[in-house]
């Protein structure tokens, strides 16, 4: 009995010590989520006012061509930039993205090459033996708004000499601190109607040295705003996950802790019990 009760004790002080530790991971997510809510609220302005001059731009001329709006003929290879996590610990935020990375693949059935950008998808991208284009960005966090300015142009570039066809950004979209939802979205080529364009925009504003130039010097600074959205949109939710998955860990540790003592509380009192049966037995002698 005695022996049951010190281990029911060190079981106790282990799951306080391991409560102690989430509920810390827990209150360090909930602080960065709002540092990285309010990110995103500052550069939904800038993407936005982006994509509409480019929409303007496409819109102005129905004959308007580009190398960054025309689908291939042929998709011979399609990349994906694989925005995942640089640790675990966040309930199903990275075996999220990296299922919806596998079923788009069999979906396009085409081959496919990436850009894995945190530590969980440059892992994912080894095990599969996938194409890597670059594998320079490892940790989300060190990522800046340079940084994906450079993959941007680096990217826009690769795809106008013809080395994949399609430019898919995988990320997770933050929707409220209990929701994040994977997104898989296409970013190059641009697509959008040429049917929608309006007439009164022809006229409304003159690009030098010609609309095409300026929209593909344009598209590489819209490529960057969208990997830039898409890794906040994704650190912010993957800090979210964290939240919720370390609440509910401390929540558990909770409810172990009371059953523990509820079963120390038990094997104290029998051992208490058991002390005064012997010393009335004993006495009785």
């Amino acid at each position: 009995m005695g022996a049951s009760m010190k281990e029911i004790k060190l079981r106790i002080k282990s799951v306080q010590s391991t409560r102690q530790i989430t509920k810390a991971m827990e209150l360090v997510a909930s602080s960065k989520v709002r540092r990285a809510r309010e990110r995103i609220e500052r550069t939904e302005p800038y993407f936005n006012s982006l994509y509409e001059t480019m929409t303007k731009i496409a819109y102005g001329k129905r004959d308007f061509t580009s190398p960054f709006v025309e689908p291939r003929s042929e998709i011979k290879k399609v990349c994906y930039v694989i925005i995942a996590g640089d640790r675990g610990l966040a309930g199903g935020y990275n075996s999220n993205i990296m299922k919806l990375v596998e079923s788009h693949i069999k979906g396009h059935g085409h081959p496919a090459c990436a850009v894995p950008v945190g530590k969980k998808a440059a892992e994912y991208c080894q095990r599969k033996d996938m194409e890597v284009l670059t594998d320079q960005y490892k940790l989300v966090e060190n990522v800046t708004i340079g940084n994906c300015m450079e993959a941007a142009y680096f990217l826009t570039d690769e795809f106008r000499k013809g080395a994949f066809d399609e430019l898919y950004v995988v990320y997770t979209n933050f929707v409220s601190m209990l929701t994040q939802r994977p997104v898989a979205m296409q970013v190059l080529p641009v697509t959008y109607t040429k049917e929608a364009a309006k007439d009164d925009l022809t006229d409304m504003v003159l690009y030098e040295p010609s609309p095409e130039a300026v929209f593909n010097a344009v598209v590489p600074e819209y490529v960057s705003g969208i990997f830039y959205g898409a890794l906040c949109q994704s650190y912010a939710s993957e800090q979210a996950a964290r939240r919720t998955a370390m609440d509910s860990a401390s929540k558990n540790a909770d409810e172990m802790i009371e059953d523990l003592s509820l079963k120390y509380n038990r094997a104290r009192q029998g051992a208490i019990t058991q002390e005064i049966t012997e010393i009335v037995a004993g006495a009785e002698q």
